[in-house]
């Protein structure tokens, strides 16, 4: 990356993390219904992918989700009115925090069952395949998704038509609560799974923004070459629990602090200084993304409330409600 790529990746960043903590504290004002699944922490890896792909790409992600509706160019009001349940929402309030869903960005929905939408990217893949454009589809997903069926069956059908699709691993050490070494026969989850389907596996450090970036540039090259899929493990780390009922107090307190030690947004502050952009600069990006998420939560609580009469909206291709047979 430019110095100026770099510091809209990191202000994309601020904004991210900062969204994610208005998340936080609106549930515990109570007016986040449901739960929810932060990503802070997550950041480098949906925006380090979003900055080396074209924006007829797809992506798919899981319900921990927002930082990938963000960089696919959902804007924090949209997000937070939708985790508020307004009218003004992204899905309308039809959605909630596990859904956000852009189709008009490529931004193809965030699913809450694991592992689900790893088949639904390969069909999208086909599908541009079939098409013939060069545009891939991107699928994110944890680390506890790699021991669900559908990852292997995707990856397998993929590879056999040599579509053109990534998958992204997305390692923050826990399925849920529990440690993924302690469950899994090898010590890459994904990456060391690659060799079984033939295809490429790597593992990156997804907290750092430009190594995200200029790797899934190379992979999302090959794919559209025509030279099929690929498995990228990025390893990061959540900086709070697995939703928001969870304190996550399983977590080792010398690993939770040796992780924050590498922060996303210090990495790449520190590599904007390091190439001359003045701290200064640096510290005007994180004011406007604090101006821009302010502004956003007091536009969501001041949103109306949704429409009962739009609730069946939207769920046919029209637009319309009625029953098809």
């Amino acid at each position: 990356m430019e110095p100026a790529e770099l510091l809209a990746a990191y202000e994309q960043m601020a904004v991210i993390r900062r969204t994610e903590k208005a998340a936080h504290d609106l549930f515990l004002q109570g007016l986040v219904k449901g739960t929810t699944h932060l990503a802070a922490g997550h950041e480098a890896i949906a925006v380090g992918a979003s900055a080396a792909l074209r924006p007829d790409d797809y992506v798919f992600a899981t319900y921990r989700g927002h930082h990938h509706a963000m960089a696919r160019g959902a804007t924090p009001e949209e997000c937070l009115a939708e985790l508020m349940s307004r009218a003004t929402g992204l899905c309308k309030a039809k959605g909630g925090s596990m859904h956000l869903t852009k189709a008009s960005t490529g931004m193809l929905g965030s699913y809450a069952i694991v592992g689900a939408h790893l088949p639904m990217a390969a069909g999208a893949a086909w599908s541009a395949k079939l098409r013939g454009t060069d545009q891939i589809a991107v699928a994110f997903f944890g680390d506890g998704a790699t021991n669900i069926g559908a990852f292997h069956e995707a990856l397998n059908l993929a590879a056999v038509w040599k579509l053109p699709v990534l998958f992204v691993c997305e390692n923050n050490l826990y399925m849920e609560y529990t440690p993924i070494a302690d469950v899994t026969a090898v010590a890459r989850p994904a990456a060391d799974r690659a060799p079984a389907y033939g295809i490429p596996g790597e593992v990156v450090d997804g907290n750092d923004v430009v190594a995200v970036q200029e790797t899934v540039t190379r992979l999302a090259a090959r794919a559209r070459a025509g030279d099929g899929p690929a498995l990228l493990e990025a390893q990061t780390y959540r900086h709070f629990g697995h939703s928001r009922a969870d304190p996550g107090t399983y977590r080792p307190a010398e690993e939770v602090e040796r992780w924050l030690k590498h922060d996303p947004l210090d990495l790449a502050r520190g590599r904007l200084v390091g190439t001359g952009v003045p701290e200064a600069v640096v510290g005007e990006a994180d004011e406007r993304a604090m101006t821009l998420v302010r502004k956003a939560v007091e536009a969501a609580k001041a949103a109306p409330p949704p429409d009962p009469d739009q609730a069946l909206t939207d769920v046919w291709a029209d637009g319309g409600a009625a029953w098809r047979t």
